[in-house]
């Protein structure tokens, strides 16, 4: 895995770059290709809530406008001191494209969750 401590700070700078005047609850994602790429993502909010992208979806669709669709590994960060896993919007966007996406999860305290998509959505919806 590329150097763990390189994706952390390149999330973080993310994270500041998030738009969120409503929530004040900013978000910074950075996502591995296996190509070993790296794209960044941040929270954009909107006054019509729905209108919201996360930041996980955000560097995931940077890296499918770049033709990528192999992933290895996506670190979210927040400032807070909990941990904030990705939302249920988020986890279905990611199962469309890897059942084995490593999430690594960074707090404001710089202490780490290790989960992945399967645990986080073991039964995706799918059309069959």
């Amino acid at each position: 895995m590329q150097d763990m401590e390189k994706l952390i700070r390149l999330a973080k700078k993310a994270h500041q770059n998030a738009y969120a005047p409503y929530s004040k609850f900013k978000v910074g994602a950075v996502l591995l290709t296996k190509a070993g790429n790296i794209y960044s993502g941040c929270n954009v909010e909107n006054a019509s809530y729905g209108l919201s992208i996360c930041a996980e979806r955000v560097a995931m669709s940077n890296a499918i406008t770049n033709g990528e669709k192999e992933f290895e590994n996506l670190v979210v960060y927040t400032d807070r001191k909990e941990f904030f896993l990705p939302c249920g919007a988020c986890r279905q966007f990611i199962s469309e494209f890897t059942d084995e996406l490593k999430i690594i999860i960074v707090n404001g305290m710089d202490k780490i969750k290790i989960t992945n998509i399967k645990e986080l959505l073991p039964e995706k919806f799918k059309l069959s």
